[in-house]
């Protein structure tokens, strides 16, 4: 039987493994869990956070070379925020 907070595969998309941190936050600053339970949350968490981390580096590569110039020079720019 496999517990649904003791996942040991990861999400495999970002957003999915966005929400899945976004519940372990909640989770852990419940206080409700037990400290080998808060361990667990926390070894998910980071490698959650490294899963998204790589796969928004990726995004950043793959944004780089969709704004190549012809010469094969790379345009990038730093993306603005919306301020509004």
């Amino acid at each position: 039987m496999t517990d649904e907070h003791t996942r040991t595969e990861q999400p495999q998309k970002f957003e999915d493994a966005l929400a899945r941190l976004e519940t372990i936050v909640e989770e852990m600053e419940a206080g409700a869990l037990s400290l080998d339970e808060m361990i667990a949350r926390f070894e998910e968490g980071s490698r959650l956070v490294k899963s998204c981390s790589a796969k928004l580096d990726e995004v950043e590569r793959r944004i780089e070379k969709l704004v190549q110039r012809e010469d094969g020079t790379p345009d990038a720019e730093a993306f603005e925020e919306d301020t509004e």
